[in-house]
């Protein structure tokens, strides 16, 4: 099991003091906290073992990955669930996700959520709390499948889980023309309802797979021909119903044209966005998506997070111990 979201800080700076070599000031800029409050996480760090000269290595494996991760893909904050192969359970990936979720969520937030198996597996492991002045958005246009991870059933679940105002998009995902799209993005309330998501101070998304496997094709949104021809049109994950390149550049595309969504840049504009994606088949539009710049926050587990690093040109897959360098 990782470190709890909450204690996460205390990993964050013993990791910039002894592997970064940061001074205490320094610690103390980059986390945005005062010089009294690294010295207490370090001296914290240090009583519970996660700083050792030779040992405590495997414990903590995982958060280690997490902390190469944050630098090797810019990231805000990580966390990683220790399964070591693709095929492991990963049912503790929801629990971890949800706890880091409540973590990120503040009083006065606007959250933008997508949909789709792990953003509603999430919602149906978080713990209630009550977040009154919250306000959870739709990201994305609704689904006519009946399916309990449709975007509307997301974002309700979620805002009744933080006892929050939900807010669904009245609007379908997929239109038959882009003019009819196009059309319906004009309209006040879907034009005012898309302006909004650039005001979300937190999103909550996963990265969809772009294969027969995929939500857009289970739920009518493309066929099997159509998610074929995509593919080979560089089309590589989905974000908020929308097809990605490699990049994670928005697909050049008949299909987006025709989709009522956020735009990438407002995504990209909401300060807190929190991914989680664990499954084998998630590791391409996962890349994309880092590359892209669409999460600063990501849940994932320690199979992905190794692939992810051997990609980036990391081989630091064995974990070491810190062993000092740090100056005061």
């Amino acid at each position: 099991m990782p470190i709890r979201p909450a204690e996460q800080i205390i990993h964050k700076a013993a990791w910039l003091y002894y592997t970064h070599g940061l001074r205490q000031d320094e610690v103390a800029r980059k986390l945005d906290i005062s010089r009294a409050s690294v010295a207490m996480y370090l001296r914290k760090a240090r009583e519970t073992g996660i700083v050792s000269i030779s040992t405590s290595t495997q414990l903590f494996a995982e958060d280690v990955l997490a902390r190469e991760l944050e630098d090797a893909f810019g990231l805000d904050g990580v966390w990683v669930v220790p399964h070591a192969d693709a095929s492991g359970d990963q049912a503790e990936v929801p629990l971890v996700a949800s706890a880091v979720f409540l973590e990120l969520v503040r009083r006065g937030d606007r959250i933008g959520i997508a949909w789709g198996h792990t953003v509603y597996a999430i919602a149906d492991v978080m713990s209630y709390a009550d977040l009154q002045d919250v306000t959870v958005v739709q990201l994305c246009g609704n689904l006519g499948a009946p399916y309990s991870y449709r975007p509307d059933q997301c974002t309700m679940e979620i805002a009744r889980r933080l006892n929050a105002k939900g807010l669904n998009f009245y609007a379908p995902l997929v239109l038959t023309t882009q003019g009819l799209a196009e059309a319906l993005r004009e309209e006040p309330v879907i034009r005012e309802q898309l302006a909004g998501i650039a005001e979300c101070n937190l999103a909550l998304y996963s990265v969809g797979s772009v294969d027969e496997d995929s939500h857009l094709m289970k739920c009518g949104a493309l066929t099997p021909a159509e998610i074929r021809a995509l593919k080979a049109e560089g089309a590589t994950g989905v974000i908020a119903g929308q097809l990605i390149d490699r990049e994670g550049k928005l697909l050049d595309c008949s299909y987006n044209r025709r989709v009522i969504s956020a735009d990438l840049a407002s995504i990209r504009a909401i300060p807190r966005r929190l991914m989680v994606a664990h499954e084998a088949a998630k590791l391409e539009p996962l890349g994309a998506a880092l590359a892209g710049g669409l999460c600063t926050h990501l849940v994932t587990t320690a199979w992905m997070a190794r692939k992810l690093l051997d990609r980036a040109g990391k081989n630091s897959v064995t974990v070491r111990a810190y062993t000092g360098g740090g100056r005061p």
